[in-house]
């Protein structure tokens, strides 16, 4: 059985994914996104009741997800 798979041969091993040029932007954006929204963090009072409570959540989240998107592009 041994000799019978050698003698076919094993398939060709995938080719390795490269990230495209636009996913190299959408990651370069998410990852600005994401530098944005911590920066937002930093200027959060201390109830939490500003304008940078809602949107830091959602920069750093949507970087995050940007960049995800920018592996598979």
């Amino acid at each position: 059985m041994a000799k019978r798979r050698a003698a076919l041969g094993a398939p060709p091993p995938a080719p390795a994914a490269k990230i495209r040029r636009q996913g190299w932007r959408v990651i370069a954006l998410g990852a600005a996104v994401t530098a944005a929204g911590f920066v937002a963090l930093s200027r959060v009072d201390a109830t939490g009741r500003n304008a940078a409570a809602v949107a830091a959540p959602l920069l750093i989240l949507g970087g995050y997800a940007a960049i995800g998107l920018g592996i598979f592009l």
